[in-house]
């Protein structure tokens, strides 16, 4: 082995399909999650006091571009409550507390609920990776929490092999801003440079590590359009072909 200590793994379309849960729910005769968190706000809102659907619609589509904006140029993911705030500050309306937590924790639990389906064949390598290198997730948390996705993992078996958890939402910023990086390696005990990461974005998981002097691999199993354009130090369209990589990248 070389000079790796660690390894990071992003969450969304590396260890868990985002959105494989949306054909769940239209099987559960349920709505897509896009239109049922507007839902839950206007029902909340229309209990209290009658409100067109579309006016809420409108305002959510607002509070998502902020959102965007913030997270993009920024680096930082608003919680949802606050989310929701920005919506209600847009509308001019208030919800009672309990009434606007329980809007909250529906928005939070969505995933949790009806869960996005694990990668397959993570687990088995994941629990052979933990015992050559300490493993971390380092992971943008835009409506599930830190704390509801480390549920996800954990109901897919996939949590004990790490030793760390770098979510935007409780770290302050997301990804490729270096105190993700940085918690991460807080958190392991390493430094910097002796992690590698694995994530499907070229922007955030291998051009955003690579200039803090780390190594990345491009994940493609889900997600493979920055295929063509990536700088990765390797690309893997699978769990099977990770660890033969990782060795590779490690001798």
């Amino acid at each position: 082995m070389g000079n790796l200590k660690a390894i990071t793994f992003d969450l969304w379309d590396t260890l868990v399909i985002d959105d494989s849960d949306e054909a769940k729910r239209k099987e559960r005769g349920l709505r897509s999650k896009f239109d049922e968190r507007r839902h839950l706000l206007w029902e909340a809102l229309n209990n209290a006091d009658p409100i067109d659907p579309d006016t809420v619609r409108l305002a959510y589509k607002v509070g998502d571009a902020a959102f965007n904006k913030v997270w993009k140029e920024h680096h930082i993911t608003w919680p949802i409550a606050e989310r929701l705030r920005v919506i209600l500050k847009g509308l001019g309306r208030e919800l009672p507390t309990d009434s606007f937590d329980a809007v909250v924790r529906a928005h939070e639990e969505m995933e949790v609920d009806i869960p996005p389906d694990a990668m397959p064949g993570a687990g088995p390598v994941l629990e052979r990776l933990a015992k050559r290198y300490k493993l971390c997730i380092v992971s943008d948390a835009i409506v599930s929490p830190g704390t509801c996705l480390r549920r996800v993992l954990e109901n897919h078996g996939l949590a004990a092999p790490f030793s760390g958890f770098a979510f935007s939402d409780e770290v302050g910023h997301s990804k490729p801003h270096r105190s993700m990086f940085d918690s991460a390696a807080k958190q392991l005990g390493v430094e910097i440079g002796e992690m590698l990461h694995v994530g499907d974005r070229d922007h955030n998981d291998v051009k955003g590590p690579q200039q803090l002097g780390m190594k990345a691999i491009l994940f493609t199993a889900s997600r493979d359009v920055d295929r063509e354009t990536t700088t990765a130090d390797a690309i893997c369209e699978s769990f099977d072909e990770l660890e033969a990589a990782i060795e590779r990248l490690d001798a």
